[in-house]
């Protein structure tokens, strides 16, 4: 039977596992020691379940357990991976190469950064989303520390092109940074086939607990240095002093086994679904899909419904199905998808558009009412908008 609201909105989060519940309680209360605490059996059994988790997370991404460092989430490693390199590689250069199309969290740090004497070389895409390798080389110079460029876009889950881009990186010297968090657990990540240097994630969008993330830094090809951003105590090899969210990081860890074991048979299973959501949804007049039709994640969708405002579409159906816009709201305004704008996108698309993020618990009945309830109230908002006979002429035939 139908359980309602549907939620459709996976890539924001994800519900967690149950299996992975299971696996973090007994930290809570039995196993609720400090993992730095050395003397004692409380201290010896939490370290032991972050020495565990800390194995299944490297195993996930191909990469050794003493190159995870473990953060609050992927924002905290984005900030300690570029703010750490630019501190580190000083002496060095100033230059970091990024994209427009990247998640705030690595904007605004690059700005910020820009305050301090960092310059900042913003590459463009093209109109699916994937930025130019030529260009990216072009950018490239003497003064260059890092290349920070997502895996795979939170809004259209295009795929940039990762193996070329940390081919670029290595035959100039320089290091490179990809925040994973919403490729990690989806399709296959490996840190040393694809010659990344640093990376961050998270354990949320992989049907873990919200509030802890991970880091990846490369020990040997090379050695990367980063200067920590959190000082006290000396945590996680210095460059992250706290005490460990230990149930987070548990729960972490057995989310990432669950999508080792689990990921080629869910990504078939979700890309069928998500095909079949888009075919049904593109069938409607002027709909338009946003991004690589080739190039991106299995489980996400961005589709522009033209003389549709997408927050009157979102209020219409939010009842029943949990969906998220490409606008972003701001204190003053709201203005369209920044990442929709950099495809080329005109407002009136870019204002019009909804992110479908399907997960491991999405059904096809979930899936067939979605699509009846999305095309329904298209049309019914497309019926009241001013432009409506405007839209009706030009469905008229020739």
């Amino acid at each position: 039977m139908l359980k309602l609201p549907v939620y459709m909105d996976h890539n924001a989060t994800t519900p967690c596992d149950p299996r992975v519940v299971e696996a973090m309680i007994p930290y809570f209360s039995e196993y609720f020691g400090n993992p730095a605490s050395r003397t004692h059996s409380f201290g010896w059994q939490a370290k032991a379940g972050v020495d565990i988790a800390r194995e299944q997370i490297a195993a996930l991404i191909g990469a050794e357990p003493n190159e995870i460092v473990f953060t609050s989430g992927a924002t905290e490693s984005d900030n300690l991976a570029i703010k750490g390199v630019f501190e580190a590689y000083a002496s060095k250069g100033n230059h970091i190469i990024t994209a427009v199309t990247e998640h705030k969290a690595v904007l605004d740090t690059c700005k910020h950064l820009e305050k301090s004497g960092a310059e900042i070389t913003w590459l463009e895409v093209n109109e699916d989303g994937l930025i130019d390798l030529k260009k990216l080389e072009t950018a490239i110079k003497s003064s260059t520390i890092l290349i920070a460029l997502m895996y795979a876009n939170n809004e259209i889950g295009v795929i940039q092109p990762i193996k070329e881009i940390s081919a670029l990186a290595k035959k100039h010297g320089v290091i490179f940074f990809s925040d994973a968090t919403q490729a990690v657990g989806k399709i296959p990540v490996d840190v040393n086939n694809d010659g990344i240097d640093l990376m961050a994630f998270n354990a949320h969008k992989m049907y873990g607990p919200k509030g802890v993330g991970a880091l990846y830094v490369r020990r040997k090809n090379p050695r990367v240095r980063l200067y920590a951003q959190m000082d006290g105590g000396g945590h996680e090899r210095g460059m992250r002093s706290g005490t460990l969210n230990v149930p987070g990081i548990v729960g972490f860890g057995k989310a990432c086994e669950l999508c080792m074991q689990e990921m080629d048979s869910e990504m078939k299973r979700v890309s069928t679904l998500r095909d079949k959501l888009e075919g049904a949804l593109l069938q409607t007049a002027q709909s338009y899909l946003n991004g690589s039709r080739i190039h991106r994640l299995p489980q996400i969708t961005n589709i522009s419904f033209k003389n549709v405002n997408s927050d009157n579409l979102i209020a219409g159906i939010n009842k029943d199905i949990a969906v998220s816009s490409g606008s972003a709201c701001t204190s003053a305004s709201v203005e369209p998808s920044y990442v929709l704008k950099a495809l080329g996108l005109e407002d009136d698309l870019a204002y019009g558009s909804l992110r479908f993020g399907l997960g491991r618990f999405t059904n096809e009945e979930e899936i067939d009412f979605t699509i009846g309830r999305v095309i329904d109230t298209v049309s019914h908002l497309r019926e009241s908008n001013p432009l409506s006979e405007i839209y009706k002429e030009e469905k008229l035939p020739m």
